[in-house]
């Protein structure tokens, strides 16, 4: 188990920072998205450890990956517009 969880947390590390090299200007600060992809990585991990049980370590680095890609999504934020005025205004 402690090869899964170091193994998820370079893998969510990898995963913010690919995340953080593409989308830097839509995404909180670095040590926030760092840390949430290692730790939603590392609990992915943990979760996919515990439905899958012991011997299944490629399945749980495949759900460490999809539960830290989740969280790091929600820190995305739009992308800045300009207001459009109505023509009623």
């Amino acid at each position: 188990m402690f090869w899964e969880a170091l193994g998820s947390v370079l893998l969510g590390l990898a995963l913010a920072w690919a995340t953080l090299r593409r989308l830097a200007d839509r995404l909180p600060p670095r040590r926030t998205v760092l840390a949430t992809g290692a730790l939603g990585a590392l609990f992915g991990a943990l979760v996919t450890h515990a439905a899958l049980g012991p011997g299944f370590a490629l399945g749980t680095l495949l759900g460490a990956v999809a539960v830290s890609a989740v969280l790091l999504s929600l820190l995305i934020r739009p992308a800045t517009r300009r207001l459009r005025r109505s023509a009623a205004a």
